[in-house]
């Protein structure tokens, strides 16, 4: 990464220790070692999101490609790209549907509320 040796770190190490002193040196360690984690963890973050969109872009160019050919006689990359599309869609639209589909069964099983007109009489 940085291309450092091992005396250059040994010269580090001994220059912070006499800077920092053995009391504070573990947690500046640790505070460097978290930034590194952190610095990684974000460019990993940064790497697949960038690959996301670049697959998405990808995806629409070859989506107008197949709708100007009239989604007819597709070459097989532009056939796997609207297969996927559709896939994608009906993940997408599968939450929705399965949800609709409770809710017809979900209404006979919750409470009614049931008003008996003889107890108003008998009270009266």
């Amino acid at each position: 990464m940085f291309d450092i040796g091992f005396w250059e770190l040994t010269v580090i190490a001994v220059m912070g220790l006499i800077v920092l002193g053995p009391e504070r040196m573990p947690v500046a360690i640790r505070t460097v070692r978290g930034w590194l984690r952190n610095i990684k963890q974000f460019s990993s973050n940064v790497q697949t999101e960038l690959k996301e969109e670049l697959r998405i872009h990808e995806l629409h160019e070859n989506l107008r490609k197949a709708e100007q050919q009239g989604m007819d006689n597709l070459s097989p990359e532009l056939q796997q790209s609207v297969d996927q599309l559709k896939s994608a869609a009906e993940q997408a639209n599968r939450p929705y549907a399965t949800s609709a589909d409770s809710e017809p069964n979900a209404t006979p099983d919750s409470p009614s509320v049931e008003t008996d007109s003889n107890s108003d009489n008998v009270n009266k």
